[in-house]
């Protein structure tokens, strides 16, 4: 594991850099240009078209990823050019409207008449391209989407797939070339036993090869493969990805299976399917037309990373909450549920949006131990190496905020938000005995029932140490420890313990009659506080009445703004 940083990250770019050359956000492309044809092809142009006048949408945003805006214009030209056509003929499947024979002139005049007047004399539809997206590629943006009142959006390039909240989308996932021959060969070598049972995937770019490398290895000889299909459901035992029929019955059975990937998958899949198949071998395509071989994949290393983070987090008082997406679907159930677990286990949770994330961003914010991001089940998962606390995903965070003797590594890892949600419903429904009451987290208590532990003294409550350090902690809990005590510092009854006051000595800073570590940690740690903060500014009895005064300011454009009711520019 990497060693720990002593010090926040340095936020400002230091002066002697401001004159450096800065590398472009997009590297354009040095290869050959491709041509209206190949780009069709690449674009999923026709189908595009196609959906967009079955779903009679007027206001179509494009979202493309960074290394494909070079071909945004081109793509947009062609769509607008087929959606300007008035001929319904290509709406039917008609390649560019144009077929042969009488046959042509007997459909167009049949599409002709069922046409009505609005609908020849209508304007053809908007385009709008999302040239900046608020989150991550991966993820449809709905925010950038609605700023142009959208109706839909058509998302290019690779994607979670995960469940959008409130547009239509049409996925492009854009067409990859790949040698088959190259494949099949590296397929044969991975796997030379012809009764091997074989899952067969590819990431989104590459799906489209799938059932031509299915076809050609059956015809080698193979017997038990399987080939996936692409599915709306990241709670699929194959993250968006069909199963053979056994494993749709017993889940259990996809152990008996291994897993030829077309492409590199991202972490948060290879971790997902690590305990759940038998093996994981990738077929790279980073070097398209050269001779590969698979290689297996190995995920204990990322693993143990991810099992030593969660664990230097036991201890944490104060946790963050980053919202990373506005788009997918139980977004705000999951925000709820992390938020009802910190709160269960005595522990403070603020919530940031953050649009995208890196380390500067959340470097601000010192008081917070600890990150949990609510994301796409992709972008969740974060190497946090060069961050100044670690970040972590929901399922994680249930793990950390176990108690050091209920606490159990599997080595089974879940992405998909769903799950989470279902398992936490699933131990509210369970009955008493089985839940061990109060014991797990995130569980609420019925009523005013409260343990007899959690009434008692903090003093005689069981010492927590860090794991790592062995270090004592005693302000790993405050909200748990504030609840049980009135402003005088007596002990509350059991319906008022999770009621919020301040403590006996009043050492901690408190908003609204709310406990706040945040405003605490600013009060007796923070150094700097915002400009004015290191000097006392002292004003005369006149100059302070005067400072109250407001005058209007200047208003209008930099070329020419007036001074409150002057009619004189500058």
């Amino acid at each position: 594991m990497a060693e720990e940083m002593k010090a926040a990250p340095i936020l400002s770019t230091p002066d002697t850099h401001i004159l450096e050359a800065t590398t472009p956000a997009v590297v354009p492309d040095t290869g050959k240009t491709l041509s209206d044809e190949e780009l069709t092809i690449t674009y999923d142009i026709e189908r595009t078209l196609k959906e967009i006048r079955q779903g009679r949408w007027k206001r179509i945003a494009l979202q493309f990823p960074d290394e494909m805006l070079p071909d945004a214009p081109r793509v947009f030209q062609l769509l607008s050019r087929g959606l300007q056509k008035k001929d319904v003929a290509g709406a039917n499947g008609h390649t560019n409207g144009v077929t042969n024979g009488a046959s042509a002139v007997d459909s167009l005049e049949k599409d002709m008449a069922q046409a009505t007047i609005d609908e020849i004399n209508e304007e053809p539809p908007k385009l709008y391209i999302l040239a900046d997206t608020s989150y991550g590629t991966c993820c449809v943006d709905e925010v950038a989407a609605e700023h142009v009142s959208a109706d839909v959006v058509v998302h290019y390039g690779r994607s979670c797939l995960s469940p959008t909240a409130r547009l239509p989308v049409i996925y492009v996932f854009t067409h990859k070339s790949l040698s088959l021959d190259n494949l099949v060969k590296a397929f044969k070598e991975t796997y030379p036993e012809k009764d091997a049972k074989v899952i067969i995937a590819a990431d989104v770019s590459y799906s489209d090869h799938i059932p031509s490398v299915y076809t050609r290895l059956v015809e080698e000889g193979y017997s038990n493969l399987f080939a996936t299909e692409v599915l709306h459901d990241p709670s699929s035992a194959i993250p968006n990805r069909t199963v053979p029929e056994s494993v749709r019955e017993n889940a259990d059975s996809l152990q008996e299976w291994q897993l030829f990937h077309i492409s590199d998958p991202p972490t948060a899949l290879l971790l997902t399917l690590s305990s759940r198949v038998a093996a994981i071998h990738i077929y790279p395509t980073d070097k398209p037309g050269e001779e590969a071989k698979s290689l297996p994949a190995s995920t204990a290393a990322a693993l143990r990373r991810r099992y030593a983070i969660l664990t230097s987090l036991t201890t944490v008082p104060v946790w963050g909450i980053l919202i990373n997406t506005l788009s997918v679907k139980n977004y705000l159930h999951i925000v709820d549920h992390v938020k009802s677990q910190i709160a269960a286990a005595g522990k403070k949770s603020y919530m940031f949006v953050v649009g995208k994330l890196n380390a500067a961003k959340v470097a601000n914010f010192s008081e917070i131990g600890g990150w949990v991001v609510i994301g796409c089940w992709e972008s969740s998962l974060v190497d946090s190496k060069d961050f100044w606390k670690p970040v972590i995903t929901p399922y994680e965070l249930e793990l950390a905020l176990k108690g050091d003797m209920d606490r159990v590594w599997t080595g089974a890892w879940r992405s998909d938000y769903q799950t989470i949600l279902d398992d936490a419903e699933a131990r509210k429904n369970m009955p008493t005995d089985q839940n061990n009451g109060s014991e797990t987290v995130g569980d609420e208590t019925n009523g005013d029932e409260v343990n007899e532990d959690d009434m008692s003294e903090p003093e005689s409550a069981p010492p927590e140490f860090d794991l790592r350090t062995g270090r004592y902690v005693s302000y790993s809990r405050p909200m748990q420890d504030a609840a049980a005590f009135t402003p005088d510092g007596t002990a509350r009854s059991p319906a008022a313990a999770r009621a919020l006051a301040r403590r006996a000595k009043g050492d901690v800073a408190m908003i609204g009659g709310t406990l706040s570590p945040g405003a605490e940690f600013l009060r007796s740690q923070r150094t700097w506080k915002g400009l004015g903060s290191d000097f006392d500014i002292r004003y005369d009895e006149d100059e302070e009445r005067d400072s109250t005064l407001v005058v209007e300011g200047r208003k209008g454009i930099a070329r020419g703004y007036t001074v409150g009711e002057s009619s004189e520019k500058h």
